[in-house]
């Protein structure tokens, strides 16, 4: 696996005006928070693209971390067995 771009939260903020952009293209978000995961398809649910800020922003409005692009899938938040199944 090679990283092509890593990004500091801290210093560049990624907020809803930009979540139209990072995620073109993308198929499918699967963020996890705590124990919760929740799986939106961008490409089969036309209503999973309004539901993409209120499941990858944090409470201070920004992309939460860790966030990670994997091919045309993203993965928002850690859960480990979602990272398996993504890196496997």
């Amino acid at each position: 696996m090679t990283v092509r771009e890593t990004v500091n939260a801290a210093k560049e903020r990624i907020g809803e005006a930009d979540l139209a952009e990072l995620f073109e293209g993308s198929r499918k978000v699967t963020a996890a928070k705590g124990k919760k995961v929740v799986v939106l398809d961008l490409a089969k649910d036309p209503e999973a693209q309004q539901q993409l800020a209120a499941v990858v922003l944090g409470p201070t409005g920004n992309l939460r971390a860790p966030s990670a692009r994997v091919g045309k899938n993203w993965l928002i938040g850690f859960s480990e067995d979602e990272y398996a199944k993504a890196f496997s």
